[in-house]
């Protein structure tokens, strides 16, 4: 379903955050993203542009203020997550 590259700190864990927050119909901050990954920010900033390259994330203007970008899944990536955890069990959340 997904690369290797893709299980190692933080990518996963940005991954999961990513796909709850798409399920909760929330929008995550790029901050608040880089906090919620457990690492220095420079490294979670790092993946999320790595990750974005990819095409697994995209970032969205904030329409109230400039300064705030909003970090999702594209479909690609919600799709193949979605996909994944209804393999891998029944008790999948999403």
């Amino acid at each position: 379903f997904f690369p290797q590259a893709l299980f190692a700190d933080p990518a996963w864990d940005i991954l999961l955050e990513l796909a709850l927050a798409e399920e909760q119909q929330r929008r995550v901050s790029t901050s608040a993203l880089c906090a919620g990954a457990h690492v220095p920010a420079t490294t979670a900033a790092r993946w999320i542009k790595s990750m974005e390259e990819q095409g697994w994330l995209e970032r969205l203007d904030c329409r109230f203020d400039a300064r705030v970008k909003y970090v999702q899944l594209t479909r690609h990536a919600s799709s193949k997550l979605r996909a994944y955890l209804l393999q891998i069990g029944d008790n999948a959340v999403l």
